[in-house]
């Protein structure tokens, strides 16, 4: 039986089945002797038989109409646990199995010759109706109660040779409360299983939803401090190694500050490359909408210095756009800025965001001094991130486009196209 039907309740149930029942039976034995009946040895012995194998089976299988339910829960067991028991529960006394069929038609047998000897075996119907119904499908236990209470009514008025109302009365109305009451359990008991699946899975959603928030938490502090340490730290260690290299330059090479200046600016772009690592390890892969132009024109004035001037300018009429184009054009501008302050020696600088018909457009140009683009001077170095290789890649990952325009001593302009009509705004906003 599962283990979940044992409760005080059906334990009381199961013994007040075993009581009635024994009760019975014994009440049988002591009436046939009491009255003298012609049989009433043989009235005795079947009444102990009849006990005895009540008993057998009680131990084997433990039958009751607690275990009604057994028969409907049966199906939310795991699979694992019903083959390693399938064994043991086809040679015990339980719902639906051969050895339970068997015993309950050696009982009924019994019963039957019981009824032939004596007319106070017909009470003994009582505990059959629930074994019946516990033990057979319900396809088969109502029916066998019926044919059980017929036969309690035949031999009512074989014995007592008159046909009274009782007689068909008492043993109907003991069939239908047994009919009800095993019903009525059963019903309860899926309802009871239903109401436990249901908590089991409100317990797991709530569990769900909480590791959702934490990782939702995670996830915004460490944007947060992404944004902090790229908007604070990393632009002034910035700014803070280009005043150096202006001072650097300034200084004669035989200067005795020319040696401190070289190691305060050797520090501070060491520390920028640790910034700029931990800004990669924070970051994640997404961006609050509508803070883009905020957050370029926030890269230009923090980019700004003493020798670099950063401007930024929004074309068209601007329009919301998947949070991975934002992240995309975010980053290309602070690669393509980096690379500015770190190798161009440009005194102005411009970032233009322009929004078009189909798609929306970054542009980044200084006057500094220039390039071979074929040649590729601007190499990934590992210690900031930055480089066109990245910036194409990152483009074509949205099905953009990267140009570069530039030629030793005439700057340079960077502009990368990403489309904001087809495949690829549709499938991202799907997402």
């Amino acid at each position: 039986m599962d283990s979940r039907s044992h409760t005080p309740v059906t334990a009381a149930l199961r013994l007040c089945l075993h009581a009635l029942l024994t009760g019975l039976l014994a009440l049988v034995a002591v009436r046939a002797v009491g009255e003298g009946a012609p049989h009433a040895g043989a009235v005795v012995a079947l009444t102990l038989v009849t006990a005895g194998v009540y008993g057998a089976g009680a131990l084997a299988g433990r039958p009751g109409p607690a275990g009604a339910g057994v028969r409907a829960g049966a199906g939310v067991r795991a699979g694992a646990e019903a083959r390693a028991t399938s064994v043991r529960q086809r040679a015990s006394i339980r719902p639906g199995s051969r050895a339970a069929a068997l015993w309950l038609a050696a009982l009924c047998a019994l019963w039957l010759g019981l009824l032939v000897l004596s007319p106070d075996a017909l009470w003994v119907a009582f505990p059959l109706y629930f074994l019946q119904l516990h033990l057979l499908p319900t396809r088969w236990g109502v029916p066998a109660v019926v044919v059980t209470a017929a036969a309690a009514i035949t031999s009512f008025v074989v014995h007592r040779q008159e046909i009274a109302p009782g007689a068909f009365i008492g043993p109907l109305i003991g069939a239908a409360v047994a009919i009800a009451t095993v019903l009525g359990y059963d019903a309860l008991f899926r309802e009871s299983e239903r109401r436990r699946e249901l908590i089991v899975e409100l317990v797991a959603t709530r569990a769900e939803l909480a590791e959702a928030e934490r990782t939702a938490g995670t996830l915004a502090e460490r944007e947060r401090l992404a944004r902090e340490i790229h908007d604070t730290l990393a632009q002034g260690l910035s700014s803070i190694q280009l005043l150096l290299r202006a001072a650097e330059r300034t200084l004669p090479g035989d200067a005795p500050a020319a040696t401190h200046v070289r190691a305060a600016r050797e520090a501070a772009q060491a520390n920028l490359a640790e910034a700029r690592s931990f800004v990669r390890a924070l970051t994640p892969p997404d961006l609050e909408h509508g803070s883009l132009a905020a957050a370029l024109e926030r890269l230009c004035t923090r980019t700004t210095g003493p020798d670099l001037t950063v401007r930024f300018a929004v074309s068209g009429t601007p329009v919301e756009l998947p949070t991975p184009y934002e992240v995309a054009l975010l980053r290309t501008a602070q690669s393509a800025l980096a690379n500015t302050v770190r190798h161009a020696r440009a005194g102005r600088a411009e970032i233009t965001l322009s929004f078009m018909d189909t798609s929306v457009a970054l542009d980044v140009v200084d006057d500094g001094q220039g390039f071979e683009p074929s040649g590729a001077p601007v190499t990934e170095r590992g210690d900031g991130g930055f480089g066109l290789p990245a910036m194409r890649s990152r483009a074509a990952t949205l099905g953009g486009t990267l140009s570069v325009e530039s030629a030793p001593g005439q700057g340079t302009a960077l502009a990368v196209t990403l489309p904001v009509a087809g495949p690829v705004q549709n499938e991202e906003r799907a997402a």
